[in-house]
């Protein structure tokens, strides 16, 4: 059992696979960022398997490869495999993608032990997906969709920044959305972590007003009385129509108190809060030769420095040591 100095029991790892995307979303990389040197710091495949062996022998249950694009390294089904090898005891194996290059590699993406699979998609209007993500490719994501529908991956999961005067007009589109193709669409909160660093409390729609929006429309019902450590309130339509709805509200319904979340960086930085403003080498530390025994030590002593909650809400907020695309979603 992994556990922090406020006794939360951390069961999810999130690997970013790299720095490096092929969309400019506006509230993640809009004006690009230098790139990572590639083989001096990223993370191998053999070493990002050994590191997963780790943490799950430490009690770690769920792991989401992300990125960056996770889909923009080659050969991902290789290190989807390797992992994979890791079940039982690993519960949950699952990729955080735009859904770059999915209607080709979902079949293999599937084969190799990939278990669970969330989209982006923060418009359904082409003009306005253009401008969100600076990219002209919404055919291109849902035929992604259809793709991770076709093989299985249920429930698919779609996840939509959603931002004031820029897309929260489409959030019963949204939901009209998710009830015709029988997909879990997730509303997430504008955070403070893009490089354009052009975050406004402003334009954040709470999580409370997203709900009230969609339920007048179609009522909505909650799936369980209690979110756990979810990051998502789940709901249901009270209709009995498919698909669902998630909510998850960082800013205005902090939920740090329950977090069973660590992160690890495509250079191999252990991350212990998507805000931290530290970072820990994992990466060098391994490299320098360190035994399994050294590792899990590490591991353990990092986990117990894990803050005890976010500061966005306060006036003294220091943005995180780095943006959305090198931390990993």
């Amino acid at each position: 059992m992994l556990l922090d100095s406020h006794k939360r029991i951390i069961r999810d790892l999130r690997i970013s696979l790299t720095d490096r995307c092929n969309f400019r979303c506006f509230y993640c990389l809009p004006n690009g960022e230098p790139p990572l040197a590639r083989k001096e710091t990223i993370l191998t495949f053999e070493e990002i398997a050994y590191i997963s062996e780790i943490f799950v022998l430490l009690g770690i249950e769920k792991i989401r490869l992300t990125g960056g694009e996770p889909m923009l390294r080659r050969n991902i089904e290789t290190l989807v495999e390797k992992i994979a090898r890791l079940k039982p005891r690993l519960k949950d194996l699952a990729l955080t993608t735009n859904g770059f290059d999915i209607p080709r590699k979902a079949e293999v993406l599937k084969n190799a032990g990939l278990d669970r699979m969330t989209i982006s998609l923060d418009s359904l209007r082409p003009g306005r997906f253009r401008d969100i993500t600076g990219v002209d490719q919404i055919e291109d994501v849902f035929e992604a969709i259809e793709a991770a529908k076709r093989h299985g991956f249920e429930p698919v999961k779609i996840n939509a920044v959603v931002v004031r005067g820029i897309n929260d007009d489409e959030l019963i589109d949204f939901a009209r959305f998710a009830r015709s193709t029988n997909v879990e669409m997730r509303f997430i909160e504008y955070m403070p972590l893009d490089s354009g660093h052009d975050w406004s409390r402003e334009k954040v729609v709470a999580g409370r007003e997203i709900f009230e929006m969609i339920n007048a429309a179609y009522p909505l019902e909650l799936k369980e009385a209690s979110r756990g450590s979810e990051t998502a309130w789940k709901y249901r339509f009270a209709d009995g129509e498919p698909g669902g709805i998630g909510i998850i509200a960082p800013v205005t319904e902090m939920f740090c108190g329950a977090c069973s979340r660590i992160r690890l960086t495509a250079d191999g930085q252990i991350r212990t809060c998507l805000f931290s403003t530290v970072e820990h080498n994992l990466r060098d530390y391994l490299r320098s030769g360190a035994t399994r025994s050294e590792l899990i030590e590490y591991v353990q002593q990092v986990t117990l420095k894990k803050e005890a909650r976010h500061h966005i809400n306060e006036p003294d907020f220091v943005p995180a040591s780095r943006t959305m695309s090198f931390i990993g979603g």
